[in-house]
């Protein structure tokens, strides 16, 4: 094959993947009833079975979620990876400590679903980050919601787009109340969302600013001490540590518990209770798991609202492998591109094409 044809297969591709009929997609919890009426089971085995070998499936799963709606809105554009001269939103500084098993979690579920012949190219990644955050909350504890569904996955992801998008640990309410603002969410999905840090973890340079040098006023002396050893002067850049000392495993209102007593690891965590905006709803939450969760489900609704890409505006993720024969010489080929969700005909127009057109016979995909 010459340079010509492999200049051609590029140009395809990227033709294809702009081209397909607008949707008037809305979101609904029953989305693919008739498309891939499994789905939400198939997801949540492979989450399970993700959770099974590690609980960080659990937080690196929901911080995806949050990382992903804050920067483009819904659409799974953080988990593109960087590719040519463009830098992802992966690869942005905010999101360098992502941790790789919320990744794995995506992936191995969207590969669970399109195994199944009637979903296969069906699901957007999207949705499975949807649904996968909803189980992992589950899995530990959590309370279970229905998840909205009908996203399509975003046509770009570039690093720049992450810039003054996403909380910073330092943050006051006022900065956390604008940014979520930004996103239609109010100050009381703020601080219900801010919960999930019940099962987060970080790194020591995060905090580090808070324990010594001097020990922030607002935090109690105890728990500086206990972080103090956790994360001695020169630690290890990679030791991470529980966001809530106490209940690190459970998706649970302990998050508020802790910030009652000056245990918020972040100053943006314990903002939300020295700041008497917030201090009521802390208070209210600690004390009522059940008025917790209840505004916890509302305000993950409207999270996954957030930017969501339909019609037009975005695509399902494909992965295709071709074997490239030249001579005696083959070599597999992976290619991930994107479709709409009724792109089904235009993939099979690519495989005709590089099949009859350029020698290129499918192996998987």
């Amino acid at each position: 094959m010459d340079r010509f044809s492999l200049v051609l297969v590029w140009s395809l591709f990227l033709s294809l993947c702009m081209f397909s009929t607008p949707t008037s997609a809305q979101l609904k919890t029953n989305f693919y009833a008739n498309i891939c009426p499994n789905v939400e089971s198939i997801v949540k085995s492979a989450v399970t079975k993700k959770f099974q070998q590690t609980f960080v499936t659990v937080p690196a799963t929901i911080r995806l979620f949050f990382h992903d709606c804050f920067v483009q809105g819904c659409d799974a554009s953080v988990i593109v990876a960087s590719s040519g001269s463009n830098k992802a939103e992966k690869d942005h500084p905010d999101n360098l400590s992502l941790a790789g098993d919320g990744f794995d979690t995506v992936i191995k579920a969207k590969a669970a679903v399109d195994a199944v012949a009637q979903c296969r190219n069906k699901v957007s990644c999207a949705d499975i980050l949807a649904l996968a955050t909803r189980d992992a909350i589950v899995l530990s504890g959590g309370p279970s919601y229905p998840v909205e569904l009908g996203r399509l996955d975003g046509l770009r992801s570039t690093s720049s787009s992450v810039n003054g998008k996403l909380p910073q640990p330092t943050f006051n309410v006022d900065q956390l109340t604008s940014m979520f603002r930004a996103n239609g969410l109010d100050q009381t999905d703020m601080v219900a969302l801010s919960a999930a840090h019940t099962v987060g973890f970080s790194h020591c340079s995060k905090f580090a600013s808070r324990i010594r040098n001097p020990v922030d006023p607002t935090m109690s002396k105890t728990y500086a001490a206990q972080l103090q050893q956790q994360c001695p002067t020169n630690v290890d850049p990679n030791i991470a540590v529980n966001m809530d000392p106490n209940t690190p495993r459970t998706f649970d209102n302990m998050y508020y518990k802790n910030l009652q007593q000056g245990k918020g690891l972040f100053t943006s965590d314990q903002v939300l209770f020295t700041d008497t905006r917030t201090r009521s709803t802390v208070n209210t939450w600690a004390s009522n798991n059940a008025a917790f969760q209840k505004a916890f489900i509302n305000a993950m609704t409207k999270l996954g609202r957030v930017g969501v890409k339909t019609g037009s505006n975005g695509m399902v993720k494909v992965n295709v492998d071709y074997e490239v024969k030249v001579g005696d010489f083959t070599h597999t080929m992976r290619t991930s591109y994107t479709l709409k969700s009724e792109g089904e005909k235009h993939v099979r127009l690519l495989k005709l094409y590089l099949k009859f057109q350029l020698g290129l016979e499918e192996r998987t995909t």
